[in-house]
């Protein structure tokens, strides 16, 4: 929370706006998350765009506080729902926008319904890791079709490889000859963490996108998902399962308009 609030002070200084709050959110914490949007909802009349850009990755073999694999459980579940319990605001302030950060990593995922959690399996961070990402694109898929009419959009996007934390568990950082002799070359080639927000923040605003929805974005431009991403069952199905692991009330499910599936 300190570096947030400094960020908070720093955009509130730049832009002299001073509607700009910081606010807690654990992600791997069901409670925490059900916490956030409850106060969320209460305070603020509006949510115009709503940005799932959190996550981890390849950490190792860890759960969240509800026993989830943590890259799982933070990088899809927290945020399907976050959302879902947004929704009703996201209605009500349409037009309105919610951009999955996703990862190009996605490619390389499947969805195990045997073995969400990895529980069973010999833990693998980098398939944990493609699993979740591939989640993200499929959660993206399944709520534009059942949002469709509501003017709420949802689209995925990998941003890019960013100058940040994220690959603090990769193998980069593990070893000396990584750090000292690629690390330079390494950070020379990925782009400044405000250079890497750019395309979040054309999702976000771009007049041109205001009906696109469902898609799947590499940077500005919008490309084809892994063929996976696109199993209209697969998304259903994993929708359901995801439902039911966070314990989403039928209230909220139901709170979002079914549509069929063409035939």
């Amino acid at each position: 929370m300190e570096k947030c609030e400094a960020a908070a002070r720093a955009i509130r200084r730049e832009t002299l706006n001073h509607h700009v709050n910081a606010r807690h959110l654990d992600l791997a914490s069901l409670k925490s998350i059900r916490e956030f949007a409850a106060k969320i909802s209460e305070e603020e009349e509006r949510v115009d765009i709503l940005v799932n850009n959190a996550a981890v990755m390849r950490c190792p073999h860890w759960t969240t506080e509800d026993g989830f694999e943590m890259q799982f459980g933070v990088n899809h579940l927290g945020h399907f729902l976050l959302t879902n319990l947004l929704l009703d605001k996201l209605k009500a302030s349409a037009p309105s926008r919610i951009i999955n950060l996703s990862s190009l990593a996605h490619i390389a995922g499947h969805i195990d319904f045997d073995d969400l959690n990895w529980q069973t399996r010999k833990y693998d961070p980098k398939a944990a890791y493609s699993q979740s990402k591939l989640a993200v694109v499929l959660f993206t898929k399944e709520l534009s079709r059942r949002l469709q009419g509501s003017g709420v959009t949802v689209n995925a996007l990998h941003p890019g490889v960013a100058r940040t934390e994220l690959g603090r568990h990769t193998g980069i950082h593990g070893s000396t000859f990584s750090s000292t002799t690629l690390g330079p070359i390494f950070w020379l080639l990925v782009k400044s963490p405000e250079l890497a927000a750019q395309p979040s923040t054309y999702l976000a605003v771009a007049e041109e996108l205001a009906d696109v929805s469902g898609k799947y974005f590499d940077g500005l431009k919008q490309k084809a998902p892994a063929p996976e991403a696109e199993d209209e069952e697969v998304a259903r199905r994993l929708w359901a399962e995801s439902a039911r692991l966070v314990g989403l009330e039928a209230s909220h499910v139901s709170s979002v308009r079914e549509q069929p599936l063409p035939r």
